[in-house]
Protein backbone atom coordinates (compact mmCIF):
# COMPACT_ATOMS: atom_id res chain seq x y z
CA UNK A 1 0.00 0.00 0.00
CA UNK A 2 1.45 3.81 -1.13
CA UNK A 3 0.80 5.70 2.01
CA UNK A 4 1.87 8.95 0.17
CA UNK A 5 -1.07 8.09 -2.60
CA UNK A 6 -3.24 7.40 0.40
CA UNK A 7 -2.99 10.45 1.66
CA UNK A 8 -3.14 12.21 -1.27
CA UNK A 9 -6.78 11.03 -2.25
CA UNK A 10 -7.76 11.26 1.28
CA UNK A 11 -6.43 15.19 1.28
CA UNK A 12 -8.57 15.23 -1.89
CA UNK A 13 -11.55 13.60 -0.98
CA UNK A 14 -11.76 15.67 2.42
CA UNK A 15 -10.99 19.28 1.43
CA UNK A 16 -13.86 20.26 -0.19
CA UNK A 17 -15.91 20.09 2.80
CA UNK A 18 -13.85 19.52 5.88
CA UNK A 19 -15.19 23.14 6.64
CA UNK A 20 -18.10 21.39 7.33
CA UNK A 21 -16.67 18.40 9.18
CA UNK A 22 -14.45 20.54 11.26
CA UNK A 23 -18.05 22.16 12.30
CA UNK A 24 -16.39 25.53 11.31
CA UNK A 25 -20.02 26.75 9.33
CA UNK A 26 -22.76 24.58 8.79
CA UNK A 27 -23.47 26.58 5.50
CA UNK A 28 -20.74 24.65 3.95
CA UNK A 29 -22.50 21.88 2.35
CA UNK A 30 -24.40 24.37 0.86
CA UNK A 31 -21.80 26.32 -0.58
CA UNK A 32 -20.13 23.43 -2.54
CA UNK A 33 -23.28 22.68 -4.42
CA UNK A 34 -26.30 20.46 -3.33
CA UNK A 35 -25.46 17.46 -5.77
CA UNK A 36 -21.73 17.14 -4.14
CA UNK A 37 -23.02 17.71 -0.45
CA UNK A 38 -25.81 14.91 -0.98
CA UNK A 39 -23.62 12.19 -2.99
CA UNK A 40 -20.52 12.89 -0.39
CA UNK A 41 -21.45 14.35 2.62
CA UNK A 42 -22.57 10.88 4.59
CA UNK A 43 -19.90 8.96 2.91
CA UNK A 44 -17.48 12.13 4.24
CA UNK A 45 -18.86 12.07 7.53
CA UNK A 46 -18.27 8.32 8.46
CA UNK A 47 -14.68 8.94 7.18
CA UNK A 48 -14.00 11.57 9.38
CA UNK A 49 -15.60 10.00 12.28
CA UNK A 50 -12.99 7.67 12.32
CA UNK A 51 -10.03 10.02 11.46
CA UNK A 52 -11.12 12.70 13.90
CA UNK A 53 -9.79 11.29 16.93
CA UNK A 54 -6.64 10.54 15.90
CA UNK A 55 -5.79 14.12 13.90
CA UNK A 56 -7.68 15.93 16.97
CA UNK A 57 -4.60 14.34 19.39
CA UNK A 58 -1.56 15.18 17.26
CA UNK A 59 -1.81 19.08 17.31
CA UNK A 60 -0.57 19.67 14.25
CA UNK A 61 -2.36 17.33 12.01
CA UNK A 62 -5.60 19.77 13.65
CA UNK A 63 -3.97 23.11 12.96
CA UNK A 64 -3.17 21.82 9.38
CA UNK A 65 -6.97 20.32 8.98
CA UNK A 66 -8.19 23.67 10.12
CA UNK A 67 -6.01 25.29 7.73
CA UNK A 68 -7.21 23.77 4.82
CA UNK A 69 -10.83 23.82 6.02
CA UNK A 70 -10.20 27.67 6.14
CA UNK A 71 -8.49 28.15 3.04
CA UNK A 72 -9.59 24.73 0.69
CA UNK A 73 -7.44 26.42 -2.20
CA UNK A 74 -4.07 27.11 -0.69
CA UNK A 75 -1.91 24.17 -2.20
CA UNK A 76 0.38 25.16 0.90
CA UNK A 77 -2.46 24.08 3.23
CA UNK A 78 -3.40 20.68 1.25
CA UNK A 79 0.08 20.11 1.49
CA UNK A 80 0.40 20.20 4.98
CA UNK A 81 -2.80 18.13 5.64
CA UNK A 82 -1.25 15.66 3.14
CA UNK A 83 1.79 15.72 5.09
CA UNK A 84 0.10 14.94 8.26
CA UNK A 85 -2.14 12.48 6.69
CA UNK A 86 0.53 10.37 5.78
CA UNK A 87 2.19 10.48 9.22
CA UNK A 88 -1.02 9.28 10.49
CA UNK A 89 -1.74 6.52 8.49
CA UNK A 90 1.91 5.25 8.36
CA UNK A 91 2.03 5.51 12.43
CA UNK A 92 -1.50 3.28 12.19
CA UNK A 93 -1.65 0.27 9.59
CA UNK A 94 -5.39 -0.30 10.79
CA UNK A 95 -6.15 2.67 9.83
CA UNK A 96 -4.86 3.09 6.65
CA UNK A 97 -6.23 0.16 5.58
CA UNK A 98 -9.20 1.35 6.80
CA UNK A 99 -9.40 4.32 4.43
CA UNK A 100 -8.02 2.47 1.88
CA UNK A 101 -11.32 0.94 1.53
CA UNK A 102 -13.30 3.81 2.32
CA UNK A 103 -12.17 5.41 -0.62
CA UNK A 104 -12.84 2.22 -2.69
CA UNK A 105 -16.02 2.28 -1.14
CA UNK A 106 -16.88 5.83 -2.14
CA UNK A 107 -15.52 5.13 -5.99
CA UNK A 108 -18.12 2.69 -5.94
CA UNK A 109 -20.87 4.17 -4.55
CA UNK A 110 -19.88 6.94 -7.60
CA UNK A 111 -18.09 9.80 -4.68
CA UNK A 112 -16.02 11.96 -7.42
CA UNK A 113 -12.88 13.23 -6.82
CA UNK A 114 -12.41 16.73 -8.19
CA UNK A 115 -8.97 19.09 -8.57
CA UNK A 116 -9.03 22.12 -7.46
CA UNK A 117 -6.46 25.06 -8.22
CA UNK A 118 -4.68 26.36 -10.56
CA UNK A 119 -3.47 24.05 -13.36
CA UNK A 120 -4.99 20.67 -11.30
CA UNK A 121 -6.32 17.93 -13.22
CA UNK A 122 -8.60 14.65 -11.73
CA UNK A 123 -9.78 11.62 -13.19
CA UNK A 124 -12.77 9.69 -11.94
CA UNK A 125 -10.46 6.16 -13.42
CA UNK A 126 -8.08 4.78 -15.62
CA UNK A 127 -6.00 7.07 -18.12
CA UNK A 128 -5.03 5.68 -20.87
CA UNK A 129 -3.00 7.09 -24.52
CA UNK A 130 -3.54 9.76 -22.97
CA UNK A 131 -1.66 13.31 -22.60
CA UNK A 132 -2.36 15.66 -19.83
CA UNK A 133 -0.68 19.14 -19.93
CA UNK A 134 -0.46 21.62 -17.55
CA UNK A 135 1.70 24.81 -17.06
CA UNK A 136 2.87 27.27 -19.52
CA UNK A 137 4.40 27.46 -22.97
CA UNK A 138 4.62 23.57 -22.73
CA UNK A 139 4.89 21.79 -25.78
CA UNK A 140 3.68 18.62 -26.95
CA UNK A 141 4.51 16.53 -30.20
CA UNK A 142 3.08 13.90 -30.92
CA UNK A 143 4.57 11.20 -32.98
CA UNK A 144 2.44 8.91 -35.31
Amino acid sequence: MDISLLASSLTTALVPLLHYLLKSGESTAEKTGKAVADRSLEWEKSLWSRLKPKVEAKPAALEAAQDAAQMPDDEDAQAALRVQLRKLLTEDQSLAEEVSRWLEQGKTAGINVSASGERSVAIGGDVKGSTIVTGDRNKVEFKE
